[in-house]
């Protein structure tokens, strides 16, 4: 009894260490392939508000005399949790089959970098915040939308210490999502399961926050605090999984660890599949994080994903598909190598790709190549945002024009914002559907499967 006490204890211990230092480190267990490089048991850097909202507050301390106050971030509890305000931040309205965020203020917040220290705010924008011209940070600064340490920012000059706090006030737009409202398959006191639809992100990232799972659930449905147990890539829809505790959260992991969770996929491929199952291991390799782009390489990480035809309607095919591993983009990379893309794939059926569009490994391109050949014919298409990336800001006068801040009553539209000048073409309903469908989530105690989608059965015709 004295012994198996003790090794309870051990483990115990250690379990605490790692938590410890993962924490202090500013990095969290990763899980799934919603995100680029986020692969289960990864280490995943959180987005800038993940990070501003979830970090551990400092302990107290007394300011000495002539010390400058910096405000510790906000306590929230374990999980992905989100308050009454985050919510309440601006709301959503639906046209043409979309779902759509009025654009809203928000507060980007973090502490001084080690390399900006010594360096003036004017420097750290010119080099690191090119998005904008300077003129739009020295027209944020005059309208107090730029605070240091909780006081405002009138000359970009001042220079960064150790530990300063700086606070961004912008104008935040959203792309659309579809409007097609999210399912819950199941609910218990345990987990949550929805049936995700395509192109929406389950987790705030990039230029998305409110049009998310999470905040979907949690604005419409009052399901708060949810714990990821695996993620779907924005533009795959299907069975998706929430826990409801830490303690479920870390029983489903340990199963996902032992290999005991079983993942089933459809999707609609170009082109007459094999009757044969097929089985593909050829190891994937991140060509970009930030646009989320991977193509198979002998130095990429190895991976398993078996095919099997279900249908064949003379120009297209129903694959089921069962990954045993979960790299980024498994499905569709694989896919793409054995010359079967997904039919409606915004990234790996694409001209950019060359003649066979990627088939046997064949590109004739470098990535750098590649990445810009992407974004060129997404950019002709007007359909950046499925990249997750938006247009510069193509205006080279505003390097030289100062920009004044005039009455802005209406949050709608801001004087400063780039955005609010620039029209964009709405994408259709249709645009912002991918066949791929995770069809049936199976682990030791549970087994959820959604609906077969539309456009997977025999005799659909598009």
């Amino acid at each position: 009894m004295a012994l198996l006490f003790e090794r309870e204890l051990w483990q115990w211990l250690c379990s605490r260490r790692r938590a410890l230092l993962q924490q202090s480190s500013g990095w969290r267990k990763g899980c799934g392939s919603g995100r680029a490089g986020s692969g289960r048991g990864a280490l995943v850097r959180p987005s800038p508000e993940e990070e501003e909202e979830a970090a551990p507050a400092p302990k107290k301390r007394r300011v000495a005399a002539g010390e400058r106050y910096v405000p510790p971030p906000r306590k929230l509890k374990a999980g992905v949790s989100f308050s009454a305000a985050h919510f309440a931040e601006t709301s959503y309205y639906f046209e043409g089959g979309l779902r759509k965020v009025r654009p809203y203020y928000f507060d980007f917040r973090t502490y001084c970098k080690g390399r900006w220290v010594g360096r003036s705010l004017l420097h750290v924008f010119s080099t690191e915040f090119r998005a904008q011209p300077l003129a739009f940070y020295r027209a944020a600064a005059r309208a107090g939308r730029l605070r240091l340490n909780e006081e405002p920012v009138r000359d970009l000059d001042v220079v960064l210490k150790n530990n300063d706090f700086l606070r961004n006030t912008v104008h935040r737009h959203e792309p659309p999502v579809t409007a097609q409202p999210i399912q819950i398959l199941a609910e218990d006191d345990e987990v949550v399961v929805v049936d995700k639809p395509s192109s929406l992100p389950v987790h705030p990232c990039g230029r998305f926050r409110h049009n998310t799972i999470i905040f979907i659930l949690g604005k419409e449905h009052n399901l708060k605090e949810l714990h990821t147990i695996h993620r779907l890539d924005r533009m795959t829809s299907g069975v998706l999984m929430f826990a409801k505790t830490v303690e479920v959260s870390k029983r489903i992991d340990e199963q996902v660890r032992e290999r005991q969770l079983e993942k089933e996929y459809v999707c609609r491929v170009v082109g007459e599949f094999p009757e044969h199952e097929v089985v593909c291991e050829e190891p994937i390799l991140v060509v970009s994080y930030k646009v989320g782009v991977c193509r198979v390489d002998p130095k990429g990480k190895s991976c398993k994903t078996i095919f099997q035809r279900l249908s064949y309607n003379g120009k297209t095919s129903v694959v089921k598909c069962l990954p045993r591993t979960g790299r980024t983009h498994q499905i569709r990379v694989h896919l793409q190598y054995l010359g079967y893309p997904i039919v409606n794939d915004p990234i790996y059926n694409m001209e950019a790709w060359g003649p066979e569009k990627g088939k046997g490994g064949k590109i004739g391109k470098t990535d750098e190549e590649l990445l810009k050949a992407l974004v060129e014919e997404h950019r002709s298409k007007q359909s950046l945002d499925v990249l997750g990336i938006s247009e510069e800001d193509l205006n080279t006068d505003a390097e030289n024009q100062d920009s004044e801040l005039g009455s802005c009553e209406n949050k709608e539209k801001d004087p400063l914002c780039m955005e609010c000048k620039i029209t964009r073409r709405d994408p259709s309903p249709k645009e912002l559907v991918m066949y791929l469908h995770a069809l049936r989530y199976k682990g030791a105690e549970f087994d959820y499967c959604s609906k077969m989608p539309e456009w997977a059965m025999e005799d659909w015709e598009e």
